[in-house]
């Protein structure tokens, strides 16, 4: 879920999400969607900041998790060098790899393209539901499917019609070489703007939830779900909107869930 920052996930009524697992706090590896993503390629999913323990035992602990989820015995960091890719992994033992993307920053011609069989930009960033409508699940082939969801991602599945101009915020840097060197007319959110904008970035949530439905049923048995945020966002915090540039907690904090489907 693209931006979507713990809290929201906890705002939210999410009874899908929450028939697969309950969801804990963890942190992403990055403030923005293409450094997330390339880590989560890699097979990193977000961390949990453990205290007194080196760096590499927390890696190791990650990549080796991959057997379980995968049923592939003898998995481990040394299965994923040195192309330290998930999608190549996969498509070594059998896996088709399927991604569907929202941000136009993920588009086909960026590296993260490689190593999947079918890989496509929505037409439209809020678009889940015509993602399940693709997804195609067989009996004899198991399968990746690797889903980047807009509609948690600003605007929010809100017309951008009526706010404010922010230059580049869906991800895409539309219009940005033009505006190089001029100055720009962005107006910053008041406190009651941020605050409905976290309020209805938990309306997606809920949105998505209903989706997941779908998903859920249309899976076979076995599923392996993992339910995350590449990063947060910040509504108003420290005087920040968004996230990228930004140093700031809320832009880590992400909901993590992963449960097999029965």
């Amino acid at each position: 879920m693209d931006s979507c920052r713990f809290d929201s996930y906890q705002r939210a009524k999410r009874p899908n999400m929450d028939r697969l697992a309950e969801g804990s706090l963890r942190y992403s590896y990055a403030s923005w969607t293409s450094p997330s993503h390339y880590t989560y390629l890699m097979g990193m999913v977000p961390h949990q900041s453990p205290k007194g323990v080196f760096a590499s035992e927390v890696y190791k602990n990650e990549f080796s998790q991959w057997v379980d989820r995968l049923g592939i015995k003898d998995l481990s960091f040394k299965s994923f060098v040195p192309q330290l890719s998930l999608p190549k992994v996969l498509k070594d033992n059998g896996y088709r790899t399927v991604g569907r993307v929202s941000m136009p920053v993920l588009n086909p011609t960026s590296h993260l393209n490689k190593y999947f069989d079918d890989y496509k930009l929505m037409a439209n960033h809020n678009d889940f539901a015509g993602m399940v409508d693709e997804i195609e699940f067989y009996d004899d082939e198991p399968s990746f499917h690797f889903l980047n969801l807009g509609e948690t991602h600003y605007p929010y599945m809100l017309d951008p019609k009526g706010l404010p101009h922010i230059s580049g915020v869906h991800g895409v840097f539309k219009r940005m070489d033009d505006e190089m060197g001029q100055a720009t007319s962005d107006q910053f959110f008041d406190d009651d703007q941020m605050q409905q904008l976290h309020s209805q970035q938990v309306k997606t949530v809920e949105y998505v939830d209903q989706v997941l439905d779908a998903l859920i049923s249309k899976a076979t048995t076995n599923t392996h779900f993992i339910i995350t945020a590449d990063h947060g966002e910040c509504f108003g915090e420290g005087g920040y909107f968004g996230h990228g540039p930004i140093v700031h907690e809320k832009v880590l904090e992400v909901p993590f869930l992963e449960a097999r489907k029965p």
